[in-house]
């Protein structure tokens, strides 16, 4: 029993800790491709779109604000903006512009803008 043969044992134990280690990158991948669906599920869901759509809208509607304004169709087109967002997109979109302020000598409206579809909120204030 002086001299037992001990490679056995050697070569079981580095195979224990090279299927160790192969669990462990398994579970690293396995983590990583949740987190690259989750993040391309984030970049799908943002209506980028939506809100580029919503904005050139608002702005039409304030570049014929005094247009419409004298020709009394001023509610109609905003009402139908709101609820053409709602229809089409299921967003509540809400917008409004202020009295012009003057920015770098220009007398410039400020626009406020609210978009909500439930998963993105987005609000801007622009100077048009």
């Amino acid at each position: 029993m002086a001299r037992m043969n001990e490679e056995g044992q050697w070569i079981v134990l580095m195979g224990l800790l090279v299927a160790v280690a192969l669990f462990f990158l398994a579970l690293i991948v396995n983590q990583s491709a949740l987190v690259g669906q989750t993040t391309a599920e984030g970049v799908l869901e943002f209506p980028k779109n939506d809100i580029r759509d919503l904005r050139s809208a608002v702005f039409d509607y304030i570049d014929r604000y005094e247009v419409l304004q004298t020709h009394g169709h001023l509610g109609d087109v905003k009402t139908d903006i709101v609820e053409i967002s709602l229809e089409r997109k299921n967003a509540v979109v809400h917008f409004w512009n202020e009295t012009p302020r003057d920015v770098s000598e220009r007398q410039l409206h400020p626009v406020t803008i609210h978009y909500n579809n439930g998963v993105t909120e987005y609000d801007e204030t622009v100077y048009y």
